[in-house]
């Protein structure tokens, strides 16, 4: 059974895991409001630039697609746009654009900061394109949007900010250089945490291809706090969970560069957001990779190379994040709960492409709810055939590795512990809000 085949279209069977994951058939099934928003105004006119496409470029597009961003063209006016229409209805099509890769159709539906387009706005553009891609009324333009530039914080500004131990140089011609550096947190006194990122400085986004960073506290214990790869723009922990950073901690950096043809400088740090002094958030929040790693197996010339990793969870958890991890040979990862009564739910599946490491975070009324003694099951694929374009050599074994030509195949996963009695109390206020709905 390929991939395809086994996380797609899979009924809920047992009435615990309904209630778990969050009634993920009633979710699955619920109306597309975009979709008959849109239906109903082409109905009696013609689809237009500055009526119709221009408000999905703007909400979906334009944050990458404008002078100075990461996207290698601008579709900022209609001038801008319209050179590029035949290519842009191709990669929406395809779904390669905007970069969201969640399978819309496998497991619990709904993410923040969502910016894929629906079915119906997809034929939207579609329909205009076919027409020749009219302009339309100026009038009916929304008005442009103000773009922060790069250098401000997604989180908001943080209110302690630490940087690489010393500013690092990036050759104009180098090899790959991955390591790690260490810096002081600087903290005299524990600190909740309530939103971490991490970001390059505004001229080193070219080089910098990652930047994990992870806390260390004065007893040597290791815990993840963020990272920094083109896709994720930092974490904002759900209202009363929060980190603890120790004070006395330090901050390890492991960083990729890669050099891109011309000598730049990189300052890369982390940003804190904390809890007043004196508050303790309810809930510590938990983020763990999970997958196989070091055993990986990847065959020359194999296409369809599926590994799985584990975990068991010893509480009651809710879900807040899902974020695949693998490198060029990755082409999709799947995480599914496997039940204490053994029965299997799908969580979430999303397609990869290297080049965008999103954190899909859900939202908080269909967050998956997991009970103690499940086990979170991770499912991985590879293509080290030649019909991968993105395959140095298929005739090459790969495994585990740093490297990008190697491979990684785990996902981070962010939750926090729930007890006996608030899981129960959420299972079933989610049953009663998916009972209404269902009226």
């Amino acid at each position: 059974m390929g991939s395809q085949d086994l996380h797609r279209g899979r009924s809920t069977g047992a009435c615990l895991a309904i209630l778990a994951l969050g009634a993920i058939g009633a979710v699955l099934a619920a109306p597309d409001p975009v979709a008959a928003q849109t239906a109903s105004q082409t109905n009696d006119e013609p689809v237009t630039f500055a009526k119709h496409v221009a408000p999905i470029l703007q909400r979906s597009c334009q944050s990458c697609h404008r002078t100075g961003s990461i996207a290698p063209m601008s579709l900022l006016t209609y001038e801008e746009v319209r050179p590029w229409a035949r290519s842009i209805k191709q990669r929406i099509a395809a779904r390669e654009m905007p970069p969201w890769f969640v399978d819309r159709h496998v497991g619990v539906q709904g993410f923040k900061a969502d910016k894929s387009l629906s079915d119906a706005e997809i034929e939207l553009v579609s329909t205009w394109v076919d027409a020749g891609a009219p302009m339309g009324n100026p009038a009916d333009l929304p008005a442009p949007l103000v773009f922060d530039d790069m250098t401000k914080w997604n989180i908001g500004e943080p209110d302690w900010v630490i940087p690489i131990p010393d500013p690092f140089v990036v050759k104009a011609e180098a090899a790959d250089w991955w390591g790690n550096l260490v810096s002081e947190s600087g903290l005299t006194e524990d600190r909740w945490v309530k939103a971490v990122e991490t970001k390059p400085t505004e001229e080193s986004f070219s080089v910098v291809h990652h930047a994990v960073t992870t806390a260390i506290d004065p007893d040597g214990e290791a815990a993840f706090l963020n990272e920094y790869a083109l896709g994720k723009n930092g974490d904002i922990y759900p209202d009363g969970t929060g980190r603890l950073l120790k004070a006395g901690s330090d901050i390890r950096f492991n960083m990729h560069y890669h050099a891109v043809g011309r000598e730049i400088t990189d300052r890369t740090s982390v940003g804190l957001t904390f809890y007043p002094k004196g508050v303790v958030p309810e809930r510590p929040i938990s983020a763990l990779h999970i997958g196989d790693n070091e055993d990986l197996d990847i065959p020359a010339g194999e296409a369809n190379v599926r590994h799985d990793g584990y975990y068991h969870l010893k509480d009651n958890i809710n879900l807040t994040v899902f974020q695949p991890h693998l490198h060029n040979l990755g082409t999709r990862q799947c995480v599914e709960a496997i039940l204490p009564d053994n029965t299997v739910e799908s969580i979430s599946c999303a397609n990869w492409d290297f080049g965008w490491h999103i954190a899909y975070n859900y939202e908080d009324d269909v967050a998956p709810l997991i009970p103690k003694g499940s086990t979170l099951h991770v499912i991985s694929w590879h293509d080290n055939s030649e019909s991968n374009r993105w395959n140095d050599d298929p005739r090459n074994w790969a495994g585990f590795g740093q490297r990008s030509k190697d491979d990684m195949s785990f996902s981070w996963l962010s939750w926090y512990a729930l007890d006996d009695e608030e899981f129960d109390a959420a299972v079933s206020a989610r049953q009663a809000a998916t009972d209404n709905n269902d009226d």
